[in-house]
């Protein structure tokens, strides 16, 4: 799907001149005359990225950007200014209001798309990650949009890599303003110290000495510890061509020498925010995918992870010709506890419980919360005669010591029935050797409870 572009500008001409480059690269171009009918453009999601002009009658882009990136709704929308206002005031102060870029009238046609395709790049993946995090509002966790809104991107890690001693001198006396800086002059080092380093930013001289630069931050993005860390490069004036390159291969931002301090520290703030916010959603992804398959009382997985996961490990056990031993597990009169104790205490019970199960089973093998005092325990690469001992070593650990409950001030005895079984012969279907240990489950609560039983495939 081609990227939709918004371009803002009051002159007519402009918006044709940027429309007609942009649609010779296959983008689709949206317009906007005004600063208020874009604010509603963007608000409606409409567009992936704005070009923005900063002399508009009704309100200039300055204030446009603003009440783009104060807005959780429009915060992640990549804005660049296309204006003919070349000051380094005039720039900083849109740096300042949140833009991405401030590109400066008449604008090359080559920096322009390259400027647009990386900032295209990075905005699929950010919308990428927002469709998935959508799942972690609907299940109670936050959203980090306001975060995100609220965040100076002050107080980042930053590692600069760069080989002139009068350069990184005062490129970490200006940054160390704002951040924590460690500086690697020697460029063979700088990515194992990249990957170690845990930093929010990169930042990379493309003038090395003996050392290509470029190929330095296309290592970084090859690398799973330091893929997603922002690269914000530095060049002098005769390499801009290597620049327009190193977008194309993954760096977010660039500067020229001579270094404007104050440009300096607000671009890098802007990558920083965006570092944060897009850890934020990769962090509420990883959460809704683990509280998804996980039981939010014991910890354990739950039953639609066992279900799922359950039928890979027969198949495993299947084509291997290995046993694969399954326990089901029930702790005896647990009603009783819930009526006699309360259901705070019949919480306590299981989530000390799980404790006992993950501390009585092997590294290898899995337990699952089946539903409500019922377990399921598999046990991959395991006869009938090893589970069973297993099994026993786990029924002593429950009755062997009274659980605590209502914060320690009472003590409850508590045992469990265990059913045991295996898969044995070679496709059998998960529900039959599910449906053989809840036979022995039931066998053994009929015996009298406390007690583990086995039956064999």
């Amino acid at each position: 799907m081609s990227a939709r572009i918004l371009v803002v500008d009051d002159v007519p001409a402009n918006v044709k001149l940027l429309e007609a480059r942009l649609s010779a690269e296959y983008f689709d171009v949206m317009t906007a005359s005004n600063g208020t009918e874009a604010l509603a453009l963007a608000s409606r999601a409409e567009c992936d990225i704005i070009l923005l002009d900063v002399m508009m009658p009704d309100m200039d882009g300055f204030e446009v950007c603003r009440r783009l990136k104060t807005d959780p709704a429009t915060h992640h929308i990549p804005v660049v200014m296309v204006t003919a206002l070349d000051s380094p005031a005039d720039r900083n102060r849109g740096l300042e209001a949140g833009a991405d870029d401030f590109l400066t009238k008449p604008v090359s046609d080559v920096v322009l798309i390259a400027r647009v395709r990386s900032l295209t790049r990075l905005k699929m993946m950010t919308d990428e990650l927002r469709m998935r995090a959508i799942t972690s509002l609907e299940i109670g966790m936050q959203a980090p949009e306001r975060s995100a809104v609220a965040d100076t991107g002050r107080g980042g890690r930053i590692l600069l890599v760069d080989d002139r001693q009068s350069s990184y001198e005062r490129l970490a006396t200006i940054l160390a303003a704002e951040h924590t800086i460690d500086v690697e002059p020697n460029p063979t080092e700088a990515l194992f110290h990249a990957a170690e380093g845990n930093y929010d930013l990169l930042i990379v001289s493309l003038d090395l000495n003996n050392f290509d630069g470029l190929r330095l931050c296309s290592q970084a993005r090859s690398l799973e510890r330091t893929r997603h860390v922002p690269i914000l490069a530095i060049a002098d004036p005769e390499n801009s061509t290597r620049l327009l390159r190193g977008l194309e291969i993954g760096v977010n931002d660039y500067l020229l020498r001579p270094i404007d301090k104050t440009e300096l520290l607000a671009r890098a703030r802007t990558q920083i925010r965006r570092r944060r916010y897009t850890d934020h959603l990769r962090d509420n992804v990883q959460n809704s995918i683990e509280m998804a398959i996980t039981d939010a009382l014991t910890g354990l997985h739950n039953r639609r992870y066992m279900e799922s996961h359950l039928a890979t490990l027969a198949e495993q056990a299947s084509t291997r010709g290995k046993p694969l031993a399954l326990m089901i597990l029930d702790i005896d009169y647990f009603k009783s506890i819930n009526d006699n104790y309360g259901h705070d205490a019949g919480d306590d019970v299981l989530r000390e419980f799980a404790v006992r199960v993950r501390k009585s089973i092997r590294g290898i093998d899995l337990a699952y919360r089946y539903g409500g005092e019922e377990f399921v325990i598999v046990m991959p690469e395991t006869d009938l005669h090893v589970a069973g001992m297993v099994a026993e070593r786990l029924r002593r650990s429950i009755a062997g010591e009274p659980f605590a409950v209502h914060k320690g001030t009472k003590r409850i005895e508590v045992t469990i029935s265990i059913g045991l079984t295996t898969l044995e012969q070679k496709g059998e279907a998960v529900a039959d050797v599910l449906k053989r240990a809840d036979t022995a489950l039931y066998r053994a609560k009929h015996d009298g409870r406390n007690r583990v039983v086995s039956q064999a495939a």
